[in-house]
């Protein structure tokens, strides 16, 4: 690292002694609008071979057999997606299709001298979280400058950026091959025996539909809510702690959550999302709203309920009773109908025993390999900023 440190100050000293220029964007990337690229169907399957892009955090959100209108990316063309509202943006070196037209396809212009790497590690540079909803890429983000030093120099830092992210990418192949495992003992711990009851959803708890709440009425402080997006965004299985709060005057209006109910997602733009369940743990009774359905179990234990969510057997179930094509619903007249194995209490509380530690191992960033990838991407983000930081040519 030092060794190519060395190596950019004499670049720069040979180079650009007095500072390099900056340039838009949008002096640097052309733009494409993605209407050709959009996926027909959103009926996935990860058998199929062309994924289907978003550019927020879902990335992947499934594969289709769809093989009109891909878009050919490799290696050696890669392409930039950008959300056109959220700003949010990937790297894409293979073929794929997107979901929706709510994206920018972003190439480097021919005419110029340029490393798009670069450019895209520059990007990431960029402290910017929109306000409103609207398109972002042509009003504001296109114009945002970014040093733009001589390409030797810009090859330079790329490639040792590159090395920070080949780092990166071996430990995210350990942990996801961490995760294959996880869902596997997963599975199986699941598996239906010969002396467990089947039992309907309805007939081991009480369901009750969520009322009210938007983003808008979040406040600092308050009583704790959830709301039904940050079940799939921001929460794990379980928790005792809110991200966000609404005022005491609203909570009295919305539905209430005690400690051991679990929240469960009906709404979402894919129907991996839909059900979705986070157990309530903390002491004190918070709310939700909207789009979200409270499950108060009654023959079952919560967390063990919450992990059959996340099974294979769960998603073939709510598939039967998904409505909707861009946006999925599965009501909770009908999550109640979905079938669950009911063994004993015990059995249920050692089944979530088990998946706790493994859950643990693949989500909690304190230990293990999270915590390694964490402290990887926190070393990467700080070498980056201090390598794309230049001082400005003045003419």
């Amino acid at each position: 690292m030092f060794d190519n440190q060395s190596k950019i100050k004499q670049l720069i000293s040979k180079f650009c002694p007095k500072g390099v220029i900056f340039k838009e964007l949008g002096e640097l990337l052309d733009y494409e609008q993605p209407g050709r690229y959009i996926v027909n169907s959103t009926d996935y399957n990860n058998s199929f071979k062309t994924p289907v892009l978003t550019a927020g955090q879902s990335f992947i959100l499934g594969y289709t057999d769809e093989i009109e209108g891909v878009y050919y990316a490799s290696n050696k063309k890669p392409v930039i997606i950008f959300d056109d509202f959220t700003t949010s943006f990937h790297w894409v070196d293979f073929n794929f299709k997107v979901k929706s037209s709510a994206m920018k396809l972003l190439s480097p212009k021919t005419n110029l001298d340029l490393n798009f790497r670069f450019v895209f590690y520059a990007m990431k540079c960029i402290n910017y979280i929109p306000t409103d909803h609207a398109r972002h890429w042509i009003s504001q983000y296109s114009k945002f400058k970014i040093p733009f030093p001589p390409v030797e120099i810009q090859n330079e830092i790329a490639k040792i950026l590159n090395s920070f992210t080949e780092l990166e990418a071996e430990l995210e192949a350990e942990l996801e091959a961490r995760k294959s495992q996880y869902k596997w003992y997963r599975e199986n711990l699941f598996l239906i025996k010969n002396d467990v009851e089947i039992k309907s959803l309805g007939e081991v708890g009480v369901f009750i539909r969520g009322n009210g709440l938007q983003k808008k009425d979040f406040t600092e402080s308050g009583i704790g809510c959830i709301h039904y997006g940050q079940i799939y965004t921001y929460y794990g299985t379980f928790t005792d702690k809110t991200k966000s709060f609404v005022t005491p005057d609203l909570a009295k209006k919305l539905r209430k959550v005690k400690k051991g109910d679990v929240i469960i997602t009906n709404t979402s733009e894919n129907l991996e999302d839909v059900g979705k369940a986070v157990v309530w743990l903390g002491e004190d009774e918070i709310v939700t709203g909207g789009h979200a359905t409270i499950f108060k179990p009654q023959q079952v234990d919560g967390k063990y309920f919450a992990y059959y969510t996340q099974t294979q057997m769960f998603f073939d179930e709510k598939r039967k009773y998904a409505k909707g094509a861009k946006v999925i619903d599965v009501s909770a007249t009908d999550m109640s109908k979905i079938k669950i194995p009911v063994p004993s209490l015990k059995e249920q509380k050692r089944v979530a025993s088990i998946l706790d530690k493994f859950d643990a191992l693949v989500n909690d960033i304190s230990i293990g390999l999270p915590a390694e990838l964490k402290a990887r991407r926190q070393q990467y983000e700080y070498y980056r900023n201090k390598l794309l930081t230049f001082k400005e040519y003045a003419n």
